[in-house]
């Protein structure tokens, strides 16, 4: 079966399916025929099937190159976009974090905060003090959850790059009951995502991916998925044993060191500032903050 990797873009007009297939991009439409998904959540819905299906494809004609599609987040409403915390003992450290994780940390986060890649991210008014995340993304594509019986390794999909923003103001203050998460994450286009899904196959070990962060080209985050506490399989199980996961959910599984607030003098995102998150093998999310 062929390697390849999926997106969601605009071809000709219209917001579609796309696929990447030794190089060039070419709309699933013009690998499957008529009967091509209308969405990649379709397409991790009946992800077995369809996977099988692109992989043996042959597309006709030469394709497009990647750096001229205009690209959209690539499940633009998943059914759940759940993030993990905690979860590189660097980034503990510079958190001031002194108690290492006993589960996976998590919360949860509306669709309308993700953003595609090469979108223009507005920063918002009230929070001053936005950071950057560079983080490893998990897609699910079949159902597993309490009592399903569904091995959690057989439930991921495929894998994505994720740029999980914070505004850190509320840390500080926060009062004894913890943190706002909501005034913290969930602000609209907090979560840009993609461009890319790597399906999990073509992924020899989604623990050995070199990890990075760049603002305007000067490295902030340089470290690999071996580091993570928990890694993306036994997220997918302690996530599962709560709530039944669904094909096209999106898990983001947490950073390493070099966040902003965690520098001296911290720092933050400013309006003109370009972020490039690329993770090994699965790709390059850039945007710039305005």
């Amino acid at each position: 079966m062929r390697d390849y990797k999926l997106a969601t873009g605009v071809v000709d007009g219209a917001e579609q399916p796309l696929l990447l297939l030794d190089g060039a991009v070419y709309t699933l439409g013009e690998v499957l025929g008529a009967h091509a998904p209308a969405s990649l959540l379709d397409v991790f819905r009946d992800w077995a099937r369809f996977d099988g299906l692109i992989a043996q494809a042959t597309p006709a004609g030469p394709g497009r190159d990647p750096a001229t599609v205009e690209y959209r987040t690539p499940i633009a409403m998943p059914p759940k976009v759940i993030c993990v915390g905690t979860n590189y003992r660097d980034h503990l450290a510079e958190m001031k974090v002194t108690t290492l994780p006993v589960f996976p940390y998590s919360f949860m986060r509306p669709y309308t905060s993700l953003a595609a890649h090469g979108e223009a991210i507005h920063l918002p008014q009230l929070p001053k003090m936005v950071d950057w995340e560079a983080e490893l993304g998990i897609v699910i594509g079949t159902s597993v959850g309490p009592g399903s019986g569904v091995d959690p390794a057989d439930a991921i999909a495929g894998y994505t790059v994720i740029n999980d923003v914070s505004a850190r103001d509320w840390i500080q203050s926060r009062p004894h009951v913890g943190i706002d998460w909501v005034m913290q994450k969930a602000w609209d286009r907090f979560q840009p995502t993609g461009p890319w899904i790597t399906p999990a196959r073509c992924v020899a070990d989604p623990q050995n991916l070199a990890i990075e962060l760049r603002v305007n080209d000067v490295t902030k985050q340089k470290s690999n998925t071996s580091s993570m506490i928990f890694g993306a399989i036994d997220i997918v199980r302690h996530l599962s044993s709560i709530m039944t996961l669904e094909p096209g959910d999106l898990i983001a599984t947490g950073t390493p060191a070099g966040v902003g607030f965690g520098r001296t003098p911290p720092e933050s995102i400013r309006p003109g500032d370009r972020i490039t998150v690329t993770i090994e093998g699965l790709g390059q999310l850039e945007n710039t903050f305005v």
